[in-house]
């Protein structure tokens, strides 16, 4: 009877873990890019080269943080075929925040809260096709949020 139990056991957490859509593992994919200190190596690790500026870009953030803890940012993508936004802040103990991937067709827009541990530049990197964008921000914390 035990041995029927633990069989039942594995199978239901086998069949569970089936139901996890796949996307759900990009951070275990992406853990060279998420832990880079430095910009560039996460830039890098992300296989991110040749950016150029663009004006397709609307970054929404505060002037000023009141508190590094929590600082909103809104990235807006104009950019036709837009298929990834990421999001980095050079002074911070990890550079790259966040990395969005969008199915066809879907709006380049987020809405995210990070943390900032100093005064930085956000910068927002929109990927179309084989092509890099980017737009930036200085956004000036008044208290420190990564501590």
């Amino acid at each position: 009877m035990t041995q029927r139990r633990d069989f039942l056991k594995t199978l239901l957490a086998a069949g569970a873990l089936a139901l996890v859509p796949i996307k759900a593992f990009a951070a275990i994919w992406n853990a060279p890019a998420f832990q880079s200190i430095k910009l560039q190596e996460a830039m890098a690790a992300m296989q991110i080269s040749n950016v150029s500026l663009s004006s397709d870009i609307q970054i929404i953030a505060p002037d000023k943080a009141e508190n590094g803890a929590v600082v909103q940012i809104e990235v807006t993508s104009r950019i036709l075929n837009t298929e990834s936004i990421a999001i980095f802040v050079e002074n911070n103990p990890t550079a790259l925040i966040a990395n969005f991937e969008f199915s066809e067709g879907a709006e380049g827009f987020v809405v995210t809260r990070i943390k900032m541990a100093e005064t930085s530049d956000v910068i927002a990197v929109i990927r179309s096709g084989n092509r890099y964008f980017s737009a930036k921000k200085r956004v000036e914390v008044l208290e420190n949020g990564c501590g």
